[in-house]
């Protein structure tokens, strides 16, 4: 019998005029290893999305943000043979207010970087939703 599952994650696009902040997926998940997405993740239990989105973008890349507002809310069903989950995805837009950009260590992503708006590397697909946020496109 299939489990039924529901994952709440929260995401930032954090952005200038000119560039995006993008985190590379790690070979902890070897189907999307090497491309892009937006920093966050997954929501704790009794966690606030904000609360969790925050932490998630300091874990994932060193920074502390701040919201601007709700960008985006989405959700979508992957079934697999194993389980069928239901994502709902909520994106803010964010600034930073501090720290300093790193790289997560043992995470789902292995590397964070500003991206030129005209030279992106390759995206998922909740990336891509950041961009088009970010930049009108």
């Amino acid at each position: 019998m299939t489990t039924l599952r529901t994952r709440v994650a929260a995401y930032a696009v954090i952005a200038d005029s000119e560039r995006i902040l993008l985190c590379r997926i790690s070979a902890q998940l070897p189907d999307l290893a090497g491309q892009w997405t937006l920093p966050g993740g997954g929501i704790d239990f009794g966690e606030t999305p904000l609360a969790g989105m925050i932490r998630e973008v300091n874990e994932e890349t060193g920074l502390a943000v701040e919201p601007i507002d709700v960008a985006h809310v989405d959700s979508f069903v992957r079934p697999t043979p194993e389980r069928t989950t239901h994502h709902v995805r909520i994106i803010y837009r964010a600034r930073v207010i501090g720290g300093e950009l790193r790289h997560e260590v043992s995470g789902s992503t292995d590397r964070c970087e500003w991206w030129p708006k005209d030279s992106l590397p390759p995206l998922v697909d909740l990336a891509e939703i950041g961009v088009r946020l970010a930049f009108a496109v």
